[in-house]
């Protein structure tokens, strides 16, 4: 016969796992973009940066207000450079939910651009690519442009869109 007090130690073990296990055992999210090669042609020049919703404003000077409105949680950037002729920058904007997401999309499209089959809705540009996917908003914009910027900035925002 089992001790009572085995059998409620045992209980109470399995109590906690059910409780705090999940939380416990649950990944860190892995950094959304890309390292250098692996999306052909381009270099990750920097690491990537986090700011938490009350902070975006050290990032974001004016417009972080409406990011944090539409329920922004974090958001994470890095450098680029394709080639070693065009730098770019990557923001990862994690909203609450998907309809904030949909949100500064709806703001932030440039107007005239080319839509793409990327994520829910994508939009893109000679020099930049706007695209979200269920609660995150993607914004790739490059500072320079040639012949092949559109078709890059394009490749590098498939890559993390398949992160995400």
């Amino acid at each position: 016969m089992i001790p009572r007090s085995l059998i409620a130690a045992l209980v109470l073990v399995a109590a906690l796992f059910v409780a705090i296990g999940p939380a416990a055992c649950k990944k860190r999210a892995a950094d959304p973009f890309p390292a250098t090669n692996t999306v052909a042609g381009w270099e990750k020049t920097s690491g990537t940066r986090i700011f938490a919703a009350k902070d975006l404003y050290q990032y974001i000077d004016g417009d972080a207000d409406q990011y944090v409105a539409a329920g922004v949680v974090t958001t994470s950037t890095s450098d680029y450079k394709y080639q070693g002729k065009v730098e770019a920058t990557a923001d990862l904007f994690a909203m609450r939910d998907a309809a904030g997401a949909k949100k500064m999309f709806d703001a932030g499209a440039p107007a005239g651009g080319r839509q793409l089959a990327l994520g829910d809705a994508a939009i893109g540009s000679a020099q930049s690519v706007l695209f979200r996917k269920g609660p995150y908003l993607v914004r790739i914009v490059a500072y320079q442009a040639d012949a092949d910027t559109p078709q890059a900035l394009t490749g590098l925002a498939q890559a993390i869109a398949g992160k995400l």
